[in-house]
């Protein structure tokens, strides 16, 4: 009889294959020593809870007897949630795209007993078909190839090992970093915007969250109004319906066309939290009242949708509901929605898009209500938490929110408590009482830039202090001496094939861009030239390839804007709430940092102190600071 061994795991997604009649073990030294014991290559499989192809080839593969039976009689078969093990999922993607051109979930590796990768896809069929060989014929060929051609199968896994070693190790330009890279930056996304529908390029379209921070600080620099424009055309686009939730708010993961209609239906974390932040920035620049309140809808989503009891936040919301994918969200005829706002689908079931009236709105969520939902990926990731504690933070502050506010700091107390070890180390992830996996690159980044927009928020000290203590760590744990930038898992963690440094910033930031842009505010709050140092290091790694696909480091070109921005610190004496504080620190300016005290510890706050007994502002310029104001319109002269 099989013997499956996910069913002790916490992750969603592996407990989705606890019963399959696939021998599946966890990744780790089990598995590893049997491939070794028995020499027989291991057939990796990475996926995650809310992914519709992953469902569609678990049940038509992996829930197969005969294609199980193939699995357990010539492979160690080893199943790997992707978000709880970045680190494998980027060294293996990278393998996959090297091999095939294309990287996608499900994703099917094949490795010697050493973890290296010798052969790779996506999603194959149970049958032949659209071009590919059925799973069941990979799964002979590979076996064959592995027991007859060892020689070349070993050749061609020393290769890629070689190409992944090589790609790890990245070498800085000595080039100078300078404002004309974000002017090439900003052409070249000028060049790929689709000036119809809003958004980079054409289908599928993922929502470009960083790449419109970036915009909104060029327009914030340059004035342009076609910057602008490019932002607002998309933030419009996004949220006409479709992949925007009109009912329950909250965004769906992509658009499969050009015009954001047609969404993939599963709803992420990562993503609404980085969007409730754009649109929350987008009303600050343009005063238009639906970003607003698409921001205030996104947040309400995850604290209805995806809080959990402990203080955090779920993964997800599943593409499918009872097995349908968007089954939960679409809707048919003669359910009482106007003709207008349908938009076809498939299986007679159509999408919502247009203009709705709140009594309107509030009829058909309760309808909608009443339906199946789809599944919650119910574990909590740290860096993912921390780009909802951001989120949460900055617009509990900025929209009077008080349950928002609340809600970040029982996600910080979170993040520092339960996701967090005796040692102060962030764990990657927690599920049912459990913490699972050290925390990797942007656990680290994302967490402390949450910690630090609480204190913003709040002017509560101890965020700021744990915001630097986090930020010192990760340079500890990730930086690397030698080229500068910051490695996705930590020195003392388990050695793979390669050790990996990521910058892509699509979907979500690369752990290097944000720790760089979180660097750069604290080193300018303790007034440490080496943190900026750090910073810089990332910069240099991908000075030459940032002009050639902008799209890719949105968060990149925030850091280095922030980088190349004349510095200005803003010392509060008081509270956020203080006239003084909500006058200097009401409208966008995003090149300043804060710091609230008083605190001597605290260099950028040392010295400083409420005169006369009032909240006092303080604007420095590396530390040189101009005469301290207590009133409001005291400010034209300072700002």
């Amino acid at each position: 009889m099989p013997m499956n061994r996910l069913a002790g795991e916490t992750s969603p997604y592996l407990l989705q294959h606890a019963d399959n009649p696939v021998e599946w073990y966890p990744w780790g030294e089990e598995a590893l020593e049997r491939a070794r014991r028995e020499d027989k290559p291991i057939l990796l499989s990475i996926g995650y809870a809310a992914c519709h192809w992953c469902h569609v080839m678990a049940h038509e593969s992996f829930e197969d007897e005969e294609t199980a039976a193939v699995m357990n009689e010539r492979f160690v078969n080893v199943k790997v949630d992707r978000e709880e093990r970045p680190d494998l999922d980027s060294l293996y993607m990278d393998a996959v795209v090297a091999m095939t051109g294309h990287g996608g979930w499900p994703m099917t590796v094949f490795l010697l007993p050493s973890g290296e990768p010798f052969l790779g896809g996506t999603y194959f069929p149970p049958e032949p078909r659209h071009g590919l060989p059925s799973f069941r014929d990979v799964l002979v060929a590979v076996s064959d190839a592995y027991r007859e051609r060892r020689e070349d199968v070993a050749r061609q896994a020393g290769t890629m090992v070689e190409a992944l070693q090589r790609s790890a190790a990245v070498r800085p330009s000595a080039d100078p970093l300078t404002e004309s890279l974000l002017g090439e930056a900003e052409r070249g996304l000028r060049r790929q915007f689709d000036s119809e529908w809003g958004g980079f390029g054409g289908a599928p379209k993922f929502p470009p969250a960083s790449a419109l921070e970036f915009l909104l600080r060029r327009h914030h620099r340059t004035g342009d109004e076609e910057t602008l424009a490019m932002v607002t055309r998309t933030l419009d686009g996004m949220a006409a319906g479709g992949m925007y939730d009109l009912l329950g708010g909250g965004f769906h993961r992509y658009s499969v066309d050009e015009r954001w209609l047609v969404p993939h239906f599963e709803k992420m974390l990562y993503d609404n939290a980085l969007l409730a932040s754009a649109y929350l920035h987008g009303w600050l620049v343009t005063a238009e009242e639906r970003y607003r309140e698409v921001a205030e809808a996104t947040l309400d989503y995850l604290l209805r949708e995806l809080r959990l009891p402990d203080g955090g936040f779920a993964s997800a919301q599943d593409a499918d509901t009872d097995g349908v994918e968007g089954l939960t969200f679409t809707w048919t005829a003669d359910e009482g929605v106007p003709a207008e706002l349908l938009r076809p689908f498939e299986h007679g079931r159509s999408i919502l898009r247009g203009a709705l009236d709140e009594e309107l709105r509030q009829r058909l969520l309760e309808l909608r209500e009443r339906r199946p939902k789809p599944l919650r990926d119910d574990k909590a990731i740290a860096a993912w938490n921390g780009l909802a504690l951001a989120a949460l933070a900055e617009a509990g502050h900025r929209l009077d929110r008080a349950d928002f506010l609340l809600a970040a700091r029982e996600v910080a107390e979170f993040l520092l408590g339960p996701l967090s070890d005796e040692h102060g180390r962030l764990h990657r992830s927690w599920r049912a009482g459990r913490a699972r996996n050290p925390g990797y690159l942007e656990d680290y980044a994302d967490v402390a830039n949450g910690l630090y927009e609480l204190h913003v928020a709040t002017g509560e000290l101890r965020w700021l202090r744990e915001a630097n203590r986090l930020a010192r760590l990760a340079v500890e744990l990730f930086a690397d001496a030698e080229n500068g930038g910051f490695f996705l898992s930590p020195a003392d963690g388990e050695r793979l094939v390669a050790r990996k440094k990521e910058f892509d910033d699509h979907p979500t930031p690369s752990g290097n861009s944000m720790l760089a842009f979180v660097l750069l505010r604290l080193g300018r709050i303790w007034g440490d030239d080496e943190l900026e140092r750090q910073a810089a290091g990332v910069f240099r790694l991908i000075r030459d390839t940032l002009g050639r696909a902008p799209s890719a480091f949105g968060h990149a070109l925030c850091a280095l804007d922030l980088y190349l921005a004349p510095p200005r610190e803003l010392a509060v004496i008081g509270s956020p709430r203080d006239a003084i504080a909500q006058a200097a620190l009401g409208g966008f300016d995003p090149d300043a940092v804060v710091a609230f005290g008083p605190a001597e510890e605290v260099p950028l706050l040392a010295g400083k102190d409420f005169v006369d007994g009032r909240p006092t502002l303080y604007v420095c310029e590396r530390f040189a600071c101009r005469a301290p104001v207590t009133e409001p319109s005291q400010l034209a002269g300072v700002s």
